[in-house]
């Protein structure tokens, strides 16, 4: 058979960059003989598939995502002190959008929060920027969070998810109230990535070029409008179509269809922190709109797909410890616990210099002490060692001005923050059942709840999970009871 060879189609070669003699014949003996270990291009072809694979993400496995641009429209200057967002500014970025707990052949339509991380090349080295499409978490502290995802994947014994585990632990986490109600509500399920909200979750540090600090939050709203799935939609959607989010970005912007953002964050002055009326630290609550309004910032544009899947996106390594000059972090322990986490989940997934891949790297100059390991190739030069008088790198401090930082004060200590007037885990969630969503809203957020309940979670546990939703909302915890009982009635 003749093949087609279109005019200025490469000649295939091996990894080495030399000419590979066949593309589809084994080295043997004679026509019919066995296969030789000499064929180094065969051995080179099923190696190297062997190893194509690398550990997918614990959380977050199944996602894709694009690369765009981030332009500053307003002037925040006053506030911080970061290139990336002075006044005028234009940064080349990249985006993952994700689901926590499936993994990576799990379908996108899954009621799930989304992970929604952003990396931008800014002239000050590389800022991470990693949240969710909801302002909340599960938890507050990072010693329950390994515990969490392991409640959410799947069982020891049979290897299937199950909805009693999960219900277990967000009944024994009241914390998780508020994060549940946002996920068994309309939003748990977005119709695609490009109508979904994303949120840094998490409070920062915001310091400006005189040292003033104010904490922030960051609220990229969509342009395209909200817009989500039912279960019923989103469970048609899993079986037509298990990557149905990951096909409708690639393809809108491929069509030209450039999904954006625009970025607004909260304000908090530094000093308000100590007396507001709940932790404003804590991932479990938000700040009310009322007392720290939005300000905008800038616009968030996707416009190239990836051409390698695997090279650009899936080894895309996304840290909150990366923070540049003008940001700092905020006492927020999840926050504070993920600093560690996520930059060692890279160097066990793709390597000690995963920063050296193109997707990950500064396109802002690095001098780094850094040196060695497996698979590094950027060059290295004495001296390797700081301090030294041989005219290495050295710290500019002065370059920071007054550190991004706070100041800490007392004990080390095992315990719950500090309470403030108003820092109970039931009464955000409670607000918005009552006032945020209408009454539509609320049925369908008891329909999926009941449903949700219906579907493996033992007695002791649906007790709990009555009491939980009592705690929320009296009317809310009865409806949710009354349609779980009812519903058993009917299949008794």
């Amino acid at each position: 058979m003749t093949r087609p060879d279109p005019a200025g189609t490469p000649a295939t070669t091996t990894d080495a960059g030399i000419p590979a003699e066949s593309d589809e014949h084994s080295l043997t003996v004679g026509p019919d003989g066995p296969i030789l270990l000499q064929d180094h291009y065969l051995i080179e072809q099923m190696a190297q598939f062997n190893r194509e694979r690398v550990p997918e993400r614990q959380p977050h496995a199944k996602g894709s995502g694009a690369f765009g641009r981030f332009e500053v429209t307003a002037d925040v200057s006053r506030y911080t002190r970061a290139a990336v967002f002075q006044p005028g500014t234009r940064t080349e970025m990249v985006a993952r959008f994700s689901t926590v707990a499936g993994e990576r052949g799990s379908p996108d339509t899954w009621r799930d929060p989304r992970g929604f991380a952003l990396k931008f090349y800014t002239t000050e080295g590389v800022y991470d920027l990693v949240g969710n499409n909801t302002p909340v978490f599960f938890v507050k502290d990072p010693l329950k969070f390994q515990h969490f995802i392991r409640s959410q994947k799947r069982r020891a014994d049979n290897n299937l998810r199950d909805h009693d585990m999960q219900w277990d632990f967000w009944t024994l986490s009241p914390e998780s109230a508020h994060q549940v109600t946002w996920l068994m509500g309309d939003r748990g399920i977005p119709r695609t990535w490009r109508h979904m909200n994303g949120y840094s979750s998490h409070t920062y540090l915001w310091v400006n070029a005189s040292g003033e600090r104010h904490w922030v939050k960051y609220h990229f709203k969509t342009d395209q409008g909200v817009e989500c799935f039912t279960q019923e939609e989103a469970d048609r959607m899993a079986a037509a179509d298990a990557d149905f989010h990951t096909r409708d970005l690639f393809e809108a912007i491929e069509r030209g269809e450039h999904p954006s953002w625009t970025l607004y964050v909260q304000l908090m002055p530094f000093e308000d922190a100590e007396h507001y009326r709940f932790n404003p630290f804590d991932l479990t609550k938000v700040w009310s709109h009322r007392d720290y309004p939005l300000t905008e910032v800038g616009r968030m544009t996707l416009d190239r797909n990836p051409t390698d899947h695997h090279s650009e996106i899936e080894q895309a390594a996304f840290e909150p410890n990366n923070m540049v000059p003008g940001i700092g972090p905020s006492p927020d322990r999840m926050l504070l616990g993920r600093m560690f986490a996520y930059a060692d989940a890279h160097r066990y997934r793709i390597g000690a210099n995963y920063k050296q891949l193109p997707v990950n790297a500064s396109k802002s100059p690095v001098h780094s002490y850094s040196k060695d390991g497996a698979m590094r190739y950027a060059k290295v030069s004495d001296p390797v060692y700081a301090p030294n008088s041989k005219g290495g790198p050295r710290a500019d401090v002065e370059h920071y001005g007054t550190p991004a930082g706070w100041h800490t004060d007392g004990d080390l200590v095992r315990s719950a923050y500090v309470d403030h007037a108003e820092d109970d885990d039931w009464g955000q969630p409670g607000t918005m059942v009552r006032e945020v969503l209408d009454d539509a809203a609320r049925e369908r957020l008891v329909n999926n709840i009941v449903g949700h309940l219906l579907d493996g979670v033992s007695e002791p546990v649906l007790k709990r999970a009555f009491e939980y939703w009592h705690n929320v909302d009296a009317d809310l915890g009865a409806r949710v009871e009354t349609g779980v009982r009812a519903k058993q009635g009917e299949q008794a």
